[in-house]
């Protein structure tokens, strides 16, 4: 026999039980904390951005790029203000829809935000676009044409064959009235969700994804599949003329991550490895200024879900979880919080 730390006689068989009890305990802990984080995001929801003037940019996305509006609505109060961290705010909020996917619009009707700065580019780390998939890319660039769309790529680009993971997609960035860009992406057969190559007879189909420049994966992918429960879907190494015309900066060099929810477009990740220089978004962005995005998640507990977000020492632009007399804008609670590099995110209770 011998004797534990507090002195009272113990076994072998005792201290063997007591460590593969600790143990137990210690791993049943850990599977819970991880499913209770990966149930933390259901959904992708929607992918807004702020506007200067709605009716401009209604018809831009329904002439232009055959989006459909599906509601459109005028909110104000103490919640809302809340909810975006604007104080006396009138907003009226606009969502559209394309294939299944959806986008929502806000314009400020007071107070108004600044514009997105004309010497803004693709690698400075405010970047988000929504990527429209096609069903045919030179049919769909011709209509950006006819329209005499800004341009942000110098062209549609097809990524070569040397890029095993996207060989064969073609993409084209340009720009809407208030400068956000926007992507139109054609996935050949074999690419990309299969339902991309179900085209109904449509040119525009729906939302792949939304993509977001970071200055770290590791870090963002900390925040969105470690935090959030994301998934990672894929990865590729993009660089050559294509991608440098495609993104209109030279020497352009990324490390891209596809991430996906249960449900709803995916997040992708744009890490420039080259160049470097791309810039921070301002420390005080706030979600009226036009180039603020913010990407609605749906989660179970809007309460848990910031609490989870503090706890982790992350950035949390709501003081608290707005709550909603009516579901005005289709959900009951909600915050706003910030990833790693400044990028918009509506966490939604239905």
């Amino acid at each position: 026999m011998q004797k534990g730390r507090l002195g009272t006689p113990c076994s072998k068989s005792a201290s063997a039980r007591y460590v593969l009890s600790f143990l137990f305990f210690t791993f049943s802990f850990l599977l819970f904390t991880s499913a209770a984080l990966a149930q933390l995001v259901k959904s992708v929801e929607t992918v807004g951005m702020t506007v200067a003037d709605m009716d401009r940019s209604l018809e831009f996305f329904s002439k232009v790029l055959s989006f459909d509006k599906i509601s459109d609505v005028e909110v104000h109060g103490g919640e809302y203000e809340k909810l975006q961290g604007v104080f006396g705010l009138r907003m009226r909020v606009a969502r559209l829809k394309v294939g299944n996917e959806t986008i929502e619009l806000t314009q400020y009707l007071a107070p108004e935000g600044r514009p997105i700065p004309a010497d803004w580019r693709s690698n400075d780390h405010w970047f988000q676009h929504i990527a429209i998939v096609v069903s045919d890319m030179d049919k769909a660039y011709q209509q950006l044409r006819n329209h005499k769309v800004r341009h942000a790529s110098t062209g549609p680009q097809t990524i070569p064959a040397t890029n095993k993971a996207a060989a064969g997609i073609r993409a084209f960035y340009f720009k809407d009235p208030d400068g956000h860009n926007l992507e139109i992406i054609y996935f050949p057969a074999g690419k990309g969700d299969p339902r991309w190559q179900q085209t109904s007879g449509k040119l525009f189909l729906g939302i792949d994804h939304t993509a977001i420049v970071v200055s770290s994966t590791q870090n963002s992918l900390k925040y969105y599949r470690d935090l959030l429960g994301l998934k990672l879907a894929g990865e590729s190494m993009n660089n050559g003329t294509e991608q440098e015309h495609l993104n209109n900066v030279a020497g352009a060099r990324l490390h891209i991550s596809a991430l996906r929810a249960a449900r709803g477009p995916g997040i992708e990740f744009l890490e420039y490895l080259t160049p470097r220089d791309g810039r921070p978004a301002p420390k005080d962005t706030r979600a009226n200024d036009l180039w603020h995005w913010q990407t609605t998640l749906t989660t179970d507990s809007a309460m848990n879900a910031t609490q989870k977000l503090r706890a982790a020492k992350r950035r949390v632009v709501s003081p608290s979880v707005a709550v909603m007399a009516e579901k005005s804008l289709g959900f009951a609670q909600g915050f706003l919080a910030r990833d790693p590099d400044g990028h918009g995110l509506l966490f939604i209770e239905k």
